[in-house]
């Protein structure tokens, strides 16, 4: 089987590590699978579409955004975050709003939508509540730092591949 070589040690700084085995590259897909799974599971009581509820998460947590700001943050194309946010204007859950001083206009909830956002926030909060709970909070405080530290890390190999794949090949 084969083995991937990590270039940043456990401890964080650079220098090699021994390559991770296969079947643990395996492991760890499986169980990010099963997480994204869960993110298509509507809780009962739920009032907002999964869409909805990413773009509210993402102009509450964020502020006024533009429209460029929800793709990078969603990691969508253009088409679809377009669709998705006519999709929540008409429903009245967010708004354009005119940025003083310039022509630029910025989303942002409006208050139904703020209020839907809450709601779906409780209802989906309590399904990892209830899980974490038997956790104990340290070990949901080195979870919560280990999934930072793991998306900090697939950002940069996102970010080098991304690099790399636009650098022509030599003697191109």
């Amino acid at each position: 089987m084969g083995q991937v070589s990590a270039k940043v040690r456990a401890d964080g700084a650079p220098g090699e590590q021994p390559p991770i085995e296969e079947t643990l590259l395996r492991a760890i897909g499986r169980e990010v699978l099963r997480l994204s799974r869960r993110r298509v599971q509507t809780p009962e009581g739920s009032i907002l579409d999964r869409s909805s509820f990413r773009i509210l998460w993402a102009l509450t947590e964020m502020g006024p955004s533009s429209m460029g700001d929800l793709e990078n943050v969603l990691q969508l194309e253009q088409s679809t975050v377009s669709r998705q946010v006519k999709s929540a204007i008409s429903r009245g859950l967010i708004e354009l709003h005119p940025v003083p001083g310039t022509r630029r206009r910025l989303l942002r909830p409006t208050p139904q939508g703020e209020s839907a956002y809450l709601h779906e926030g409780t209802l989906r909060g309590e399904v990892f509540r209830k899980a974490l709970a038997e956790f104990g909070r340290d070990r949901v405080q080195a979870l919560a730092a280990e999934l930072g530290a793991l998306n900090d890390a697939l950002d940069h190999a996102t970010a080098t591949t991304a690099t790399t794949a636009d650098v022509p090949p030599a003697g191109s």
